[in-house]
Protein backbone atom coordinates (compact mmCIF):
# COMPACT_ATOMS: atom_id res chain seq x y z
CA UNK A 1 0.00 0.00 0.00
CA UNK A 2 0.87 3.29 -0.72
CA UNK A 3 1.14 6.09 1.97
CA UNK A 4 1.52 9.71 2.24
CA UNK A 5 4.45 11.05 3.02
CA UNK A 6 4.85 13.73 5.81
CA UNK A 7 5.11 16.37 3.94
CA UNK A 8 2.18 15.64 2.06
CA UNK A 9 -0.11 15.18 5.16
CA UNK A 10 1.13 18.38 6.76
CA UNK A 11 -0.25 19.95 3.19
CA UNK A 12 -3.95 18.39 3.93
CA UNK A 13 -3.51 19.40 7.47
CA UNK A 14 -3.09 23.09 6.51
CA UNK A 15 -5.90 23.14 3.94
CA UNK A 16 -8.30 21.96 6.27
CA UNK A 17 -7.38 24.34 8.40
CA UNK A 18 -8.18 27.29 5.67
CA UNK A 19 -10.77 25.92 4.74
CA UNK A 20 -12.10 25.76 8.01
CA UNK A 21 -11.07 29.40 9.06
CA UNK A 22 -12.77 30.41 6.02
CA UNK A 23 -16.18 29.03 7.09
CA UNK A 24 -15.86 30.75 10.53
CA UNK A 25 -14.94 33.93 8.96
CA UNK A 26 -17.95 33.56 6.71
CA UNK A 27 -20.26 32.79 9.66
CA UNK A 28 -18.92 35.59 11.49
CA UNK A 29 -19.35 38.13 8.53
CA UNK A 30 -23.09 36.80 8.03
CA UNK A 31 -24.11 37.25 12.21
CA UNK A 32 -23.04 40.79 12.01
CA UNK A 33 -24.75 41.14 8.85
CA UNK A 34 -28.06 40.17 10.65
CA UNK A 35 -27.78 41.79 13.97
CA UNK A 36 -26.41 45.48 11.82
CA UNK A 37 -30.05 44.93 9.92
CA UNK A 38 -31.73 44.21 12.69
CA UNK A 39 -30.66 47.55 14.44
CA UNK A 40 -30.97 49.28 11.10
CA UNK A 41 -34.98 48.61 11.09
CA UNK A 42 -35.54 49.37 14.30
CA UNK A 43 -35.31 52.41 13.89
CA UNK A 44 -38.91 54.53 12.26
CA UNK A 45 -38.74 54.62 9.17
CA UNK A 46 -39.62 58.39 8.88
CA UNK A 47 -36.84 59.73 10.57
CA UNK A 48 -34.31 62.10 9.74
CA UNK A 49 -30.75 62.85 10.69
CA UNK A 50 -28.53 66.19 10.60
CA UNK A 51 -25.47 65.39 7.48
CA UNK A 52 -22.62 67.67 7.49
CA UNK A 53 -21.88 69.45 4.25
CA UNK A 54 -18.02 69.98 4.70
CA UNK A 55 -16.33 72.13 1.28
CA UNK A 56 -12.73 71.74 -0.11
CA UNK A 57 -12.34 74.73 2.55
CA UNK A 58 -13.10 72.94 6.03
CA UNK A 59 -16.19 75.16 6.17
CA UNK A 60 -19.21 72.73 7.75
CA UNK A 61 -22.93 73.76 7.11
CA UNK A 62 -25.61 71.66 8.41
CA UNK A 63 -28.09 70.44 6.13
CA UNK A 64 -31.28 68.43 6.52
CA UNK A 65 -30.66 64.03 5.05
CA UNK A 66 -33.89 62.78 4.85
CA UNK A 67 -35.20 58.88 3.81
CA UNK A 68 -38.24 60.94 2.20
CA UNK A 69 -38.37 62.04 -1.36
CA UNK A 70 -37.68 65.71 -2.21
CA UNK A 71 -40.65 66.61 -3.00
CA UNK A 72 -42.18 66.36 0.59
CA UNK A 73 -42.53 69.01 2.85
CA UNK A 74 -39.72 70.85 4.75
CA UNK A 75 -38.67 68.95 7.99
CA UNK A 76 -36.22 69.79 10.57
CA UNK A 77 -35.31 68.23 13.67
CA UNK A 78 -36.54 70.47 16.33
CA UNK A 79 -33.30 71.20 19.19
CA UNK A 80 -34.95 71.14 22.55
CA UNK A 81 -33.91 70.76 25.35
CA UNK A 82 -34.49 67.05 27.21
CA UNK A 83 -35.70 68.12 30.36
CA UNK A 84 -39.48 69.20 29.63
CA UNK A 85 -40.90 71.94 27.49
CA UNK A 86 -39.25 75.28 27.19
CA UNK A 87 -42.02 77.24 29.56
CA UNK A 88 -42.03 74.52 32.61
CA UNK A 89 -37.93 74.94 32.48
CA UNK A 90 -37.28 79.10 32.49
CA UNK A 91 -39.95 81.19 34.32
CA UNK A 92 -38.83 80.66 37.89
CA UNK A 93 -35.47 80.90 37.58
CA UNK A 94 -34.87 84.07 35.87
CA UNK A 95 -36.33 87.40 37.01
CA UNK A 96 -37.05 89.54 34.44
CA UNK A 97 -37.14 93.54 34.96
CA UNK A 98 -40.36 95.43 34.07
CA UNK A 99 -38.81 97.37 31.59
CA UNK A 100 -40.87 99.04 28.52
CA UNK A 101 -39.77 101.36 25.92
CA UNK A 102 -40.59 105.18 26.91
CA UNK A 103 -42.95 107.06 24.15
CA UNK A 104 -42.51 103.61 21.54
CA UNK A 105 -44.93 103.53 19.33
CA UNK A 106 -48.28 102.00 20.09
CA UNK A 107 -51.26 102.62 22.20
CA UNK A 108 -51.01 103.53 26.08
CA UNK A 109 -51.58 100.78 27.43
CA UNK A 110 -54.81 102.93 30.61
CA UNK A 111 -56.44 104.29 27.45
CA UNK A 112 -57.13 103.76 23.69
CA UNK A 113 -55.37 106.85 22.74
CA UNK A 114 -52.62 106.83 20.37
CA UNK A 115 -49.16 107.56 22.20
CA UNK A 116 -45.86 109.22 19.68
CA UNK A 117 -44.70 106.46 18.29
CA UNK A 118 -40.98 108.25 19.07
CA UNK A 119 -40.07 108.52 22.93
CA UNK A 120 -38.79 106.04 25.04
CA UNK A 121 -40.04 105.16 28.31
CA UNK A 122 -37.00 104.03 30.17
CA UNK A 123 -34.22 104.91 31.78
CA UNK A 124 -32.26 101.59 31.29
CA UNK A 125 -29.99 100.69 29.94
CA UNK A 126 -28.80 96.73 -3.66
CA UNK A 127 -30.87 97.35 -5.03
CA UNK A 128 -34.66 97.87 -4.78
CA UNK A 129 -35.69 94.93 -6.80
CA UNK A 130 -36.56 91.22 -6.56
CA UNK A 131 -34.85 88.78 -8.79
CA UNK A 132 -37.86 87.06 -8.70
CA UNK A 133 -41.53 87.20 -7.78
CA UNK A 134 -41.12 87.47 -4.02
CA UNK A 135 -44.35 85.57 -2.54
CA UNK A 136 -44.35 81.52 -3.20
CA UNK A 137 -47.79 79.68 -3.01
CA UNK A 138 -48.64 78.33 0.42
CA UNK A 139 -46.45 75.03 -0.63
CA UNK A 140 -43.04 74.53 1.70
CA UNK A 141 -39.95 74.63 -0.68
CA UNK A 142 -38.11 71.15 -0.64
CA UNK A 143 -34.89 71.81 1.37
CA UNK A 144 -32.80 70.87 -1.59
CA UNK A 145 -29.13 70.78 -1.92
CA UNK A 146 -26.83 73.67 -0.64
CA UNK A 147 -25.60 75.63 -3.44
CA UNK A 148 -21.78 76.26 -4.21
CA UNK A 149 -22.11 80.17 -3.21
CA UNK A 150 -23.79 79.08 -0.09
CA UNK A 151 -20.94 76.75 0.81
CA UNK A 152 -18.25 79.57 0.46
CA UNK A 153 -20.73 82.22 2.14
CA UNK A 154 -20.81 84.76 -0.71
CA UNK A 155 -24.55 83.86 -1.24
CA UNK A 156 -26.93 87.12 -1.80
CA UNK A 157 -29.21 86.60 1.32
CA UNK A 158 -31.16 89.51 0.52
CA UNK A 159 -33.22 89.08 -2.72
CA UNK A 160 -35.52 86.11 -2.95
CA UNK A 161 -39.35 85.24 -1.83
CA UNK A 162 -41.70 84.42 0.84
CA UNK A 163 -42.70 80.68 1.23
CA UNK A 164 -45.19 78.78 3.56
CA UNK A 165 -43.67 76.74 5.53
CA UNK A 166 -46.33 74.38 8.07
CA UNK A 167 -43.00 73.80 10.02
CA UNK A 168 -44.73 76.78 11.74
CA UNK A 169 -42.27 79.62 14.30
CA UNK A 170 -39.05 78.48 16.17
CA UNK A 171 -41.07 79.13 19.54
CA UNK A 172 -44.47 80.44 20.86
CA UNK A 173 -45.67 83.32 22.44
CA UNK A 174 -46.23 80.40 25.84
CA UNK A 175 -42.82 79.76 25.70
CA UNK A 176 -40.59 82.77 26.18
CA UNK A 177 -41.15 84.47 28.55
CA UNK A 178 -39.24 88.11 27.40
CA UNK A 179 -41.85 89.39 25.00
CA UNK A 180 -42.80 92.56 25.29
CA UNK A 181 -46.47 92.56 25.87
CA UNK A 182 -47.22 94.77 22.93
CA UNK A 183 -45.44 92.11 20.96
CA UNK A 184 -47.46 89.71 21.99
CA UNK A 185 -50.13 89.14 19.02
CA UNK A 186 -51.24 85.84 19.82
CA UNK A 187 -51.70 86.70 23.33
CA UNK A 188 -53.18 90.15 22.66
CA UNK A 189 -55.87 88.24 20.74
CA UNK A 190 -55.09 88.24 17.68
CA UNK A 191 -57.16 85.21 15.56
CA UNK A 192 -54.94 84.18 12.53
CA UNK A 193 -51.51 82.31 13.15
CA UNK A 194 -50.28 82.33 9.49
CA UNK A 195 -47.94 85.32 9.13
CA UNK A 196 -45.79 83.20 11.49
CA UNK A 197 -45.25 80.49 9.07
CA UNK A 198 -43.75 82.37 6.18
CA UNK A 199 -39.99 81.62 5.86
CA UNK A 200 -38.08 83.94 3.83
CA UNK A 201 -35.82 81.61 1.04
CA UNK A 202 -32.97 83.62 -0.82
CA UNK A 203 -33.10 83.32 -5.11
CA UNK A 204 -29.45 81.43 -4.87
CA UNK A 205 -29.56 79.58 -1.89
CA UNK A 206 -30.64 78.25 1.33
CA UNK A 207 -31.39 80.51 4.44
CA UNK A 208 -31.16 77.50 7.40
CA UNK A 209 -33.39 77.58 10.12
CA UNK A 210 -31.67 79.05 13.23
CA UNK A 211 -30.49 76.65 15.31
CA UNK A 212 -30.52 77.64 18.84
CA UNK A 213 -27.48 75.58 19.94
CA UNK A 214 -25.31 75.76 16.48
CA UNK A 215 -25.98 79.69 17.65
CA UNK A 216 -24.74 79.76 20.60
CA UNK A 217 -21.47 77.34 20.12
CA UNK A 218 -20.81 80.19 17.68
CA UNK A 219 -20.81 82.64 19.76
CA UNK A 220 -18.96 80.76 22.49
CA UNK A 221 -17.25 83.03 25.09
CA UNK A 222 -18.49 86.30 22.78
CA UNK A 223 -20.82 89.05 23.77
CA UNK A 224 -23.54 90.59 21.04
CA UNK A 225 -24.99 93.82 21.11
CA UNK A 226 -28.05 95.35 20.03
CA UNK A 227 -28.07 98.97 20.68
CA UNK A 228 -30.38 101.17 19.36
CA UNK A 229 -34.36 101.87 19.43
CA UNK A 230 -37.21 99.96 20.21
CA UNK A 231 -36.95 97.97 16.89
CA UNK A 232 -33.60 97.03 18.33
CA UNK A 233 -34.93 95.71 21.67
CA UNK A 234 -38.21 93.53 19.29
CA UNK A 235 -34.89 91.90 17.49
CA UNK A 236 -33.11 91.05 20.90
CA UNK A 237 -36.55 89.82 22.16
CA UNK A 238 -36.64 87.90 19.51
CA UNK A 239 -32.93 86.02 19.12
CA UNK A 240 -33.63 85.11 23.07
CA UNK A 241 -36.96 83.63 22.52
CA UNK A 242 -35.05 81.75 19.91
CA UNK A 243 -31.97 80.75 22.53
CA UNK A 244 -34.11 80.24 25.29
CA UNK A 245 -35.66 77.10 23.68
CA UNK A 246 -32.63 74.94 24.52
CA UNK A 247 -31.33 77.09 27.88
CA UNK A 248 -32.85 79.67 30.09
CA UNK A 249 -30.17 82.80 30.19
CA UNK A 250 -29.48 84.51 33.74
CA UNK A 251 -30.38 88.06 33.85
CA UNK A 252 -27.33 90.21 34.92
CA UNK A 253 -28.89 93.22 33.64
CA UNK A 254 -28.34 96.65 35.21
CA UNK A 255 -29.64 100.23 34.95
CA UNK A 256 -27.27 100.81 32.24
CA UNK A 257 -27.76 98.01 29.94
CA UNK A 258 -29.99 94.50 29.84
CA UNK A 259 -27.86 91.56 30.01
CA UNK A 260 -28.39 88.17 29.71
CA UNK A 261 -25.76 85.37 30.27
CA UNK A 262 -26.18 81.82 28.94
CA UNK A 263 -23.67 79.58 31.09
CA UNK A 264 -23.07 76.65 28.57
CA UNK A 265 -21.31 78.54 26.34
CA UNK A 266 -20.25 81.98 28.47
CA UNK A 267 -22.16 84.26 25.74
CA UNK A 268 -23.56 87.24 26.94
CA UNK A 269 -26.61 88.99 24.64
CA UNK A 270 -26.51 92.61 25.96
CA UNK A 271 -29.30 95.72 24.95
CA UNK A 272 -28.16 99.16 24.94
CA UNK A 273 -31.06 102.19 24.71
CA UNK A 274 -29.68 104.91 22.30
CA UNK A 275 -32.83 106.96 20.65
CA UNK A 276 -30.22 108.18 17.37
CA UNK A 277 -26.73 106.58 18.05
CA UNK A 278 -25.28 109.88 19.17
CA UNK A 279 -24.95 112.11 21.66
CA UNK A 280 -28.23 114.53 22.53
CA UNK A 281 -28.99 116.99 25.27
CA UNK A 282 -32.52 118.34 26.49
CA UNK A 283 -29.98 121.74 27.40
CA UNK A 284 -30.76 125.02 25.79
CA UNK A 285 -28.26 125.52 22.21
CA UNK A 286 -28.09 129.18 20.85
CA UNK A 287 -31.90 129.14 19.20
CA UNK A 288 -33.13 125.71 20.53
CA UNK A 289 -34.51 126.39 23.77
CA UNK A 290 -34.77 123.92 26.64
CA UNK A 291 -36.82 120.93 26.59
CA UNK A 292 -36.04 120.28 22.58
CA UNK A 293 -33.90 117.12 21.97
CA UNK A 294 -30.40 118.78 20.76
CA UNK A 295 -29.37 115.91 18.60
CA UNK A 296 -25.18 116.22 17.89
CA UNK A 297 -24.94 114.53 14.62
CA UNK A 298 -21.05 114.36 14.77
CA UNK A 299 -20.91 112.89 18.29
CA UNK A 300 -20.97 109.32 18.96
CA UNK A 301 -23.30 108.42 21.41
CA UNK A 302 -21.27 108.02 25.13
CA UNK A 303 -23.69 105.46 26.77
CA UNK A 304 -22.68 102.72 24.35
CA UNK A 305 -19.44 103.83 23.02
CA UNK A 306 -17.92 103.19 26.29
CA UNK A 307 -18.73 99.64 26.26
CA UNK A 308 -17.34 98.49 22.71
CA UNK A 309 -14.08 96.74 23.73
CA UNK A 310 -16.46 94.33 24.79
CA UNK A 311 -18.29 93.88 22.21
CA UNK A 312 -17.47 90.69 19.89
CA UNK A 313 -20.31 91.86 17.47
CA UNK A 314 -22.49 94.95 17.65
CA UNK A 315 -26.00 94.83 15.76
CA UNK A 316 -27.24 99.09 15.23
CA UNK A 317 -31.09 100.32 14.97
CA UNK A 318 -31.98 103.88 14.63
CA UNK A 319 -33.87 105.93 12.04
CA UNK A 320 -37.20 106.29 13.31
CA UNK A 321 -36.30 108.64 15.73
CA UNK A 322 -35.12 111.34 13.28
CA UNK A 323 -39.23 111.94 13.01
CA UNK A 324 -39.44 113.46 16.39
CA UNK A 325 -39.02 116.94 17.30
CA UNK A 326 -35.71 117.72 18.12
CA UNK A 327 -33.05 120.33 16.98
CA UNK A 328 -29.73 119.14 15.04
CA UNK A 329 -26.19 120.43 16.37
CA UNK A 330 -22.94 120.23 13.61
CA UNK A 331 -19.87 121.86 15.85
CA UNK A 332 -21.41 122.90 18.31
CA UNK A 333 -23.44 125.01 16.22
CA UNK A 334 -27.60 124.60 15.81
CA UNK A 335 -28.08 123.70 11.85
CA UNK A 336 -31.46 122.32 11.43
CA UNK A 337 -34.10 120.36 13.23
CA UNK A 338 -37.25 118.24 12.44
CA UNK A 339 -40.56 119.53 13.63
CA UNK A 340 -38.93 122.68 14.93
CA UNK A 341 -37.46 126.07 13.35
CA UNK A 342 -37.40 129.45 14.32
CA UNK A 343 -38.76 131.83 11.78
CA UNK A 344 -35.41 134.09 12.34
CA UNK A 345 -33.27 131.67 11.72
CA UNK A 346 -32.65 131.67 8.46
CA UNK A 347 -32.35 128.84 6.08
CA UNK A 348 -32.31 125.00 7.47
CA UNK A 349 -29.14 123.60 6.09
CA UNK A 350 -29.88 119.72 7.49
CA UNK A 351 -33.51 118.34 7.64
CA UNK A 352 -34.35 114.93 9.46
CA UNK A 353 -33.43 112.37 6.48
CA UNK A 354 -29.62 114.50 5.78
CA UNK A 355 -29.11 114.21 9.59
CA UNK A 356 -30.05 110.09 9.56
CA UNK A 357 -27.69 109.91 6.50
CA UNK A 358 -24.74 112.18 9.13
CA UNK A 359 -25.50 110.05 12.34
CA UNK A 360 -24.93 106.76 10.41
CA UNK A 361 -21.42 108.26 8.76
CA UNK A 362 -20.41 109.60 12.22
CA UNK A 363 -20.94 106.43 14.27
CA UNK A 364 -19.56 103.87 11.98
CA UNK A 365 -16.81 106.05 11.13
CA UNK A 366 -15.97 106.11 15.05
CA UNK A 367 -16.77 102.40 15.26
CA UNK A 368 -14.40 101.60 11.78
CA UNK A 369 -11.30 103.58 13.03
CA UNK A 370 -11.18 103.05 16.83
CA UNK A 371 -8.63 100.83 18.42
CA UNK A 372 -10.31 99.90 21.41
CA UNK A 373 -12.79 98.19 18.77
CA UNK A 374 -11.80 94.67 16.98
CA UNK A 375 -15.07 92.96 16.31
CA UNK A 376 -18.05 93.15 14.03
CA UNK A 377 -20.28 95.96 13.40
CA UNK A 378 -23.59 95.41 11.56
CA UNK A 379 -25.92 97.86 10.46
CA UNK A 380 -29.25 96.72 10.16
CA UNK A 381 -30.86 98.39 8.22
CA UNK A 382 -34.16 100.89 8.27
CA UNK A 383 -37.21 98.92 9.42
CA UNK A 384 -39.98 99.80 7.33
CA UNK A 385 -43.70 100.26 8.50
CA UNK A 386 -46.98 100.04 6.76
CA UNK A 387 -49.08 102.72 8.10
CA UNK A 388 -50.68 102.92 4.91
CA UNK A 389 -53.21 105.38 3.93
CA UNK A 390 -51.82 107.69 6.22
CA UNK A 391 -49.17 108.77 9.19
CA UNK A 392 -49.16 106.47 12.37
CA UNK A 393 -51.26 109.50 14.12
CA UNK A 394 -53.47 110.50 10.84
CA UNK A 395 -55.02 107.12 10.25
CA UNK A 396 -52.49 105.30 8.65
CA UNK A 397 -53.43 101.44 9.07
CA UNK A 398 -51.86 97.65 8.66
CA UNK A 399 -55.38 96.35 10.24
CA UNK A 400 -56.65 92.94 8.07
CA UNK A 401 -53.11 92.34 6.83
CA UNK A 402 -53.18 88.07 7.40
CA UNK A 403 -50.25 87.33 4.52
CA UNK A 404 -46.99 88.85 3.07
CA UNK A 405 -47.59 90.72 -0.05
CA UNK A 406 -46.50 90.73 -3.80
CA UNK A 407 -45.32 93.82 -4.55
CA UNK A 408 -43.82 96.58 -1.88
CA UNK A 409 -46.16 100.00 -1.13
CA UNK A 410 -43.55 102.46 -1.69
CA UNK A 411 -43.26 105.00 0.61
CA UNK A 412 -41.37 107.37 -0.27
CA UNK A 413 -40.02 108.49 3.39
CA UNK A 414 -38.68 104.88 4.08
CA UNK A 415 -37.30 104.98 0.51
CA UNK A 416 -35.37 108.11 1.38
CA UNK A 417 -34.24 106.94 4.87
CA UNK A 418 -32.75 103.76 2.97
CA UNK A 419 -30.82 105.61 0.92
CA UNK A 420 -29.47 107.93 3.52
CA UNK A 421 -28.69 105.38 5.63
CA UNK A 422 -26.80 103.19 2.47
CA UNK A 423 -24.93 106.78 1.63
CA UNK A 424 -23.56 107.06 5.24
CA UNK A 425 -22.35 103.06 5.52
CA UNK A 426 -20.46 103.69 2.55
CA UNK A 427 -18.45 107.09 3.37
CA UNK A 428 -17.56 105.51 6.75
CA UNK A 429 -16.24 102.48 4.80
CA UNK A 430 -14.31 104.42 2.90
CA UNK A 431 -13.04 106.14 5.92
CA UNK A 432 -12.03 103.11 7.81
CA UNK A 433 -8.65 102.18 8.46
CA UNK A 434 -8.64 100.45 12.07
CA UNK A 435 -9.37 96.41 12.77
CA UNK A 436 -13.42 96.51 13.33
CA UNK A 437 -15.61 95.19 10.56
CA UNK A 438 -18.68 96.34 9.30
CA UNK A 439 -21.58 94.97 7.22
CA UNK A 440 -24.84 96.02 6.26
CA UNK A 441 -27.69 93.81 6.99
CA UNK A 442 -30.10 94.95 4.19
CA UNK A 443 -33.68 93.77 5.49
CA UNK A 444 -35.69 96.82 4.21
CA UNK A 445 -37.17 95.44 0.63
CA UNK A 446 -38.04 91.88 2.02
CA UNK A 447 -39.74 93.27 4.95
CA UNK A 448 -41.90 95.45 3.20
CA UNK A 449 -43.77 93.02 1.81
CA UNK A 450 -44.49 92.08 5.32
CA UNK A 451 -47.58 94.56 6.56
CA UNK A 452 -49.36 91.12 7.70
CA UNK A 453 -45.73 91.05 10.54
CA UNK A 454 -47.13 93.74 12.64
CA UNK A 455 -49.55 94.31 16.22
CA UNK A 456 -51.69 95.85 14.41
CA UNK A 457 -54.77 97.01 16.85
CA UNK A 458 -53.65 93.69 19.09
CA UNK A 459 -51.36 95.39 21.15
CA UNK A 460 -52.86 94.68 24.53
CA UNK A 461 -54.76 92.65 26.90
CA UNK A 462 -57.61 95.13 27.45
CA UNK A 463 -60.94 92.86 26.26
CA UNK A 464 -62.52 96.36 25.34
CA UNK A 465 -59.95 97.15 22.53
CA UNK A 466 -61.17 98.32 19.38
CA UNK A 467 -59.36 95.93 16.47
CA UNK A 468 -62.29 97.15 13.91
CA UNK A 469 -62.61 99.96 11.45
CA UNK A 470 -64.76 103.06 13.29
CA UNK A 471 -68.55 103.26 11.37
CA UNK A 472 -66.93 106.10 9.26
CA UNK A 473 -64.29 103.83 8.21
CA UNK A 474 -61.68 105.44 10.76
CA UNK A 475 -59.22 102.60 11.64
CA UNK A 476 -58.92 101.50 15.69
CA UNK A 477 -55.50 102.44 17.20
CA UNK A 478 -52.44 100.27 16.06
CA UNK A 479 -48.77 100.02 15.89
CA UNK A 480 -47.66 98.99 12.10
CA UNK A 481 -44.03 99.55 13.04
CA UNK A 482 -42.64 96.81 15.59
CA UNK A 483 -42.92 93.32 14.75
CA UNK A 484 -44.90 90.26 16.15
CA UNK A 485 -43.14 87.37 18.05
CA UNK A 486 -43.22 85.14 17.07
CA UNK A 487 -43.22 86.62 13.28
CA UNK A 488 -41.41 87.67 10.53
CA UNK A 489 -38.61 89.31 12.73
CA UNK A 490 -37.52 86.06 13.66
CA UNK A 491 -35.93 85.90 9.83
CA UNK A 492 -33.74 88.72 11.29
CA UNK A 493 -31.92 86.55 13.33
CA UNK A 494 -31.70 83.84 11.24
CA UNK A 495 -29.89 86.75 8.69
CA UNK A 496 -28.05 87.34 11.79
CA UNK A 497 -26.70 84.19 12.55
CA UNK A 498 -25.61 83.38 8.53
CA UNK A 499 -24.07 87.10 8.37
CA UNK A 500 -21.89 86.36 11.82
CA UNK A 501 -21.18 82.26 10.54
CA UNK A 502 -19.95 83.56 7.62
CA UNK A 503 -17.51 86.13 9.15
CA UNK A 504 -16.48 83.69 11.84
CA UNK A 505 -16.21 80.60 9.82
CA UNK A 506 -15.08 81.59 6.79
CA UNK A 507 -14.17 85.46 6.51
CA UNK A 508 -16.20 85.86 3.32
CA UNK A 509 -19.21 87.53 4.87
Amino acid sequence: MTMDSPRNQNGAVGVRRTVTSILISVGALVLSLVVVSLFAFSSPSTSSQFGYLISADKLIVPRVVSDKSDNDTQKEIPNLSNEGTPSENVIQEVVIPNQTDRNEPGLNESSNEIKDPLTKNEESGSDGTLNESPLDSKEASPEGELSDKYVLGTCDLYHGKWVYNEMGPLYTNNSCPVITQMQNCQGNGRPDKGYENWRWQPSKCQLPRLDPRKFLELMRGKTLAFVGDSVARNQMESLLCILWQVEAPKNRGNKRMQKWFFRSTSTSIVRIWSSWLVHHTPDPIGPAPQGIDKVFLDVPDETFMEFIPAFSVLVLSSGHWFAKKSAYVINGTVVGGQLWWPKDAGEMRVNNVEAFGISVETVLTSLANDPKFTGLAIVRSYSPDHYEGGAWNTGGSCTGKVEPVTEVVRSGFTDTMYSKQIGGFKKAVEKANGKARLKFMDITEPFGLRPDGHPGPYRSLDPNKKTKRGPNGEPPPQDCLHWCMPGPIDTWNEMLFEEIRREFETGKG
